[in-house]
């Protein structure tokens, strides 16, 4: 009898084992008007070895009457080309690239084919989208990859079961005419500056350091991240604290309170950024008497 016991057992532990170190991102359970939810951190690209989710996030989109995304990059691809053409291409590509000084435009250019990119290929690109297309790339060159993104898929997962509905907390127009509001001027030193990052390798080393924390489920290395977001008072830092996450984050927020009193056990899913530090989105259900509890 000794032998079977210890095979269960060992199969027991492995199993337990296995759940644990498949556990990415962040993940709290959202409690209030006597429903509750999971809030699930994600990152936008990522690597088949991700899949499948671990067990407590895939049974709780199993059970989920609502899957709430950002955005739900699949829904309409049309109002995504028009978003992006309206709010991240210029009309005129003269406006672009051609349209600025000839010494910039060469300090510029220089840059971005040190990183493998044809600026030819950018010209119609506003800076914002160039900066967009640039972590794309970065991503790609720690092996990551876009359309491997945990938001994607979910929202495959939700489609292929048929009866959990996708909702967005955002649209792809809010996005892209967000990041539009920043003055030309102001876009092209993002670009400039987001070049010097890619060139001295600071922005890989960020970039890999917020991967390594989505895999590891890392508490501590996420903290350290929020710090540095919180005290880096350059272009890049500012645009992403100030726009992309504290502009964001509030209405996020809002969202998921409203979600909470209508129906029980929606997932909501945002990127991992957003749940962090003393301004992220679980620290603002607590200010409006939300209870939210970490389960990693």
């Amino acid at each position: 009898m000794r032998r079977p016991i210890i095979v269960v057992f060992f199969s027991l532990f492995l199993l337990a084992f296995q759940a644990l170190a498949a556990e990415r991102g962040a993940l709290f359970k959202v409690s209030g008007s006597g429903h509750s939810l999971y809030l699930y951190g994600t990152i936008h690209a990522g690597r088949p070895d991700f899949y499948p989710l671990e067990p407590r996030i895939r049974q709780a989109l199993e059970a989920a009457p609502t899957l709430a995304l950002e955005i739900d990059t699949a829904r309409d691809p049309a109002a995504m080309a028009a978003a992006l053409q309206q709010h991240g291409m210029y009309a005129n590509p003269r406006l672009g690239l051609a349209g600025l000084a000839p010494e910039r435009r060469q300090r510029i250019e220089t840059a971005l084919k040190r990183q493998g990119v044809d600026p030819a290929a950018l010209k119609q690109l506003k800076p914002w989208m160039i900066v967009m297309t640039l972590a794309v790339i970065d991503a790609a060159k720690m092996g990551y990859d876009p359309r491997l993104g945990v938001d994607s898929h979910l929202a495959e997962q939700a489609r292929s079961k048929g009866k959990t509905r996708i909702a967005e907390l955002e649209s792809i127009g809010y996005q892209a005419a967000l990041l539009d509001r920043l003055k030309d001027e102001d876009q092209w030193k993002l670009l400039e500056e987001t070049l010097e990052n890619m060139a001295s390798g600071r922005q890989l080393r960020e970039s890999r350091e917020l991967f390594d924390a989505y895999e590891r489920a890392d508490q501590a290395a996420l903290e350290r991240i929020a710090q540095r977001m919180e005290e880096d008072d350059s272009i890049s830092g500012k645009f992403m604290r100030e726009l992309l996450m504290d502009e964001r984050n509030g209405p996020m927020a809002d969202k998921i309170v409203s979600l909470l009193e209508r129906e029980n056990n929606a997932v909501v899913a945002v990127g991992l950024l957003h749940l962090v530090g003393k301004r992220g989105v679980p620290e603002l259900l607590r200010k409006r008497g939300i209870k939210v509890e970490r389960i990693y």
